[in-house]
């Protein structure tokens, strides 16, 4: 198999056929042996049944449906263990990213390279505000992670035999793909282009989900956090030490030892609230050793019509 293409789909039933004939068509113009991989997390609409009228109408597409939705990252770890190419497309289902880049992406791998990214010049269609904090998301992960992760770059890519062997062997519940071939090491290039906006329908990721999204990239590559924790506690000692020589000091020299409940709640809160700030990063990471302690499956595949 020369090809594989890993597809998340999560509602996407106006957008499969037109999907699956742009990628026909690349494929096909490279003359490649090549496997379209359709994951299903657990669409509510038609996607699945459209998914699975192609299959039978071309051997070449597979699903894989979930018995619940896992989320994205997960989707796309399943489409990896599936896929059997010598070369993986990593393309979401939405048609932001355009299929026909594949070519490009494709013979650049030709020179040498092991992961080709596609790198956002421009958002068509996304709001100020999902703009703004998105740049702001992959700086701060750029300036905080140990590894080096490409910015303004989803998942959009194609990746060699080599990169999807390295993945298998990753097997964290918080999943942040993109960091994970990062991460990876090897040859690393990028293409350029214009982001569309979606062809139907909603995006499948809320803010909420972002920020989900957001910190597990954070805490996956980067132990900042816990690092801020640890200054803030000693910024904290530093400060109420030296109210602690002022009190000392209004007592002894000036004779002015009334309390006030001023500086008693300020100091009160302040220190609440550093504490639970505290409290709250090392939970994100505990949250993460205790998911991957339990060993429980990434995911649990309803259907398919392949085989691992």
């Amino acid at each position: 198999m020369d090809l594989s293409v890993v597809i998340a789909v999560y509602n996407e039933e106006n957008n499969i056929n037109i999907l699956y004939e742009r990628l026909s068509k690349v494929v096909k113009k490279l003359n490649l042996s090549y496997e379209f991989i359709f994951i299903n997390d657990k669409s509510i609409d038609k996607s699945l049944e459209k998914i699975k009228k192609l299959s039978k109408d071309d051997n070449a597409v597979i699903y894989i449906d979930f018995s619940r939705n896992f989320g994205h990252q997960i989707a796309l770890t399943a489409g990896l263990d599936y896929a059997k190419g010598d070369k993986i497309v990593i393309i979401d289902a939405d048609l932001q990213d355009p299929p026909e880049l594949i070519e490009d992406m494709y013979k650049k791998m030709g020179q040498g390279y092991n992961v080709v990214y596609a790198k956002r010049k421009t958002r068509k269609g996304d709001s100020f505000i999902k703009k703004f904090t998105a740049k702001m998301f992959y700086r701060l992960l750029s300036k905080v992670s140990s590894v080096d992760i490409p910015l303004d770059a989803g998942d959009f890519r194609i990746i060699d035999r080599k990169i999807a062997d390295v993945l298998k062997q990753m097997n964290e519940q918080n999943k942040y793909i993109r960091g994970q071939i990062a991460w990876a090491g090897f040859k690393q290039g990028y293409i350029e282009y214009d982001r569309n906006e979606r062809n139907t329908g909603k995006t499948g990721y809320s803010y909420k989900k972002m920020i989900r999204f957001a910190l597990d990239g954070i805490t996956s590559f980067s132990d900042a956090p816990l690092k801020f924790a640890t200054f803030l506690g000693f910024t904290v000692v530093i400060i109420v030490f030296l109210i602690m020589l002022y009190a000392l000091y209004s007592r002894f020299i000036l004779h002015n030892y009334v309390q006030g409940w001023t500086s008693t709640i300020l100091t009160v809160l302040f220190l609440g609230g550093v504490q639970l700030i505290s409290i709250g990063i090392i939970g994100e990471y505990i949250s993460r050793i205790a998911a991957n302690v339990r060993k429980r499956p990434m995911y649990i595949v309803n259907e398919t019509n392949t085989e691992k």
